[in-house]
């Protein structure tokens, strides 16, 4: 598919230019082109969105693996619910927006995947609901699985479904290496666009 969006794109251009326009830009856009495409040839520049962070939507179409995702938001466990198999966290949905692109794919990862504090995969628990400041921690429907003890306090991430949503709710980014909590690096957000 990303050799075939180039192709199309490309000759496009070159159909423009045989008509008598100029067509100095070529240009393509999307993640998976840019993580396919093998050949870039007659583009003359390649925007990709989600491209350095991949999400939960670039997972569920077979993009990346959990393990690709390179941008997730650390919340705090501040109160359980154990008769709901609730866990209650400081990430609602102005920390990570309120898109469900995972709804329609074959797993919905509600409103994003929770991690422990060094990113590993807590499996099948989800961000299943979330409020303006707040968000529920649960397990998938359908898992069997019970809910982490997490004592109040604890730290967890949260991997996004749309990294640019979610991105765009900070002002700042904190870059840590691995799964050193240690922080390496702040990243001002660009904005106005």
């Amino acid at each position: 598919a990303a050799e075939d969006e180039r192709f199309a794109t490309v000759r496009a251009a070159e159909t423009l230019r045989a008509h008598g326009h100029a067509c100095p830009i070529v240009s393509l856009g999307s993640t998976p082109t840019a993580h396919f495409t093998e050949n870039l040839e007659g583009v003359t520049e390649l925007r990709a969105g989600v491209y350095m962070f991949f999400d939960l939507v670039q997972h569920g179409v077979g993009v990346c693996e959990l393990d690709d995702i390179a941008i997730s938001i650390l919340a705090t466990v501040i109160g359980s619910k154990p008769e709901k198999g609730w866990v209650l966290v400081d990430a609602g949905w102005m920390a990570l927006s309120r898109d469900s692109g995972t709804a329609n794919q074959k797993i919905d990862q509600g409103y994003g995947v929770v991690c422990d504090e060094k990113g590993r995969v807590l499996e099948d628990v989800i961000v299943a609901q979330a409020s303006q400041e707040h968000g529920i921690l649960a397990i998938r429907a359908g898992s069997g699985k019970s809910v982490p003890d997490l004592p109040l306090g604890a730290r967890v991430r949260i991997l996004p479904n749309h990294a640019c949503a979610m991105a765009a709710q900070h002002h700042f980014y904190s870059v840590v290496n691995g799964d050193s909590p240690k922080i390496e690096a702040r990243w001002e957000r660009i904005r106005g666009w």
